[in-house]
């Protein structure tokens, strides 16, 4: 981890703030789900304890996160606990484009930084834990609730041009209902 400042004024408000988002117990069911995903791939386990400092240790160099989406069908080439600094960010880095990939949007995902310099674990375990409810839709091995499946439909010329008849009953009623004989205001009069 690179060696930053102590934060202070607003910045350390804002760490605080980002920091108090965490959950340790969310934290230790989503090392749990990572740790029996490892086993399950003839990986060793990892400790679960969802402590942001355990998560850190565990997760900051990036190799246990790429050993996760190998196991999970996702190929990262070259996947070795690293020294050098910018290898670890750059196995971070294969991680989170393996899990695009895989099917996450960006919007679950996190920054480089937010683990390797302990910036913002929360989106780290969040990204982890929606990397696992996509596992749900691809093995059945996920964590989380299981995503819904997309359901289209199908409607013919005739189903939709009979729609455009029917009133719905947040509009009320139409019966009775005219404009006929409404006169608001003055008339418009172009000649004086």
């Amino acid at each position: 981890m690179a060696t930053r400042a102590t934060k202070s004024g607003f910045a350390a408000e804002a760490q605080d703030k980002i920091n108090s988002k965490y959950d340790a117990e969310f934290a230790a069911s989503v090392m749990a789900w990572v740790d029996m995903r490892l086993k399950r791939g003839g990986q060793p386990g990892i400790n679960t304890n969802g402590s942001m400092e355990n998560v850190f240790e565990t997760l900051g160099d990036g190799f246990i996160l790429a050993t996760l989406m190998n196991i999970l069908g996702e190929n990262i080439k070259n996947v070795k606990r690293e020294k050098m600094a910018f290898k670890k960010m750059e196995l971070i880095s294969q991680f989170l484009a393996a899990c695009e990939r895989y099917g996450l949007p960006k919007t679950e995902l996190f920054q480089t930084v937010d683990l390797y310099e302990k910036q913002n674990l929360n989106q780290v375990v969040q990204c982890i834990a929606a990397l696992g409810r996509k596992a749900h839709t691809k093995d059945g091995l996920g964590f989380g609730p299981k995503e819904s499946e997309r359901q289209s439909r199908e409607w013919t010329d005739e189903q939709l041009k009979a729609g455009q008849n029917i009133i719905g009953l947040q509009m009320g009623s139409n019966k009775g209902a005219s404009q006929a004989g409404q006169n608001f205001g003055k008339a418009r009069m172009i000649v004086d």
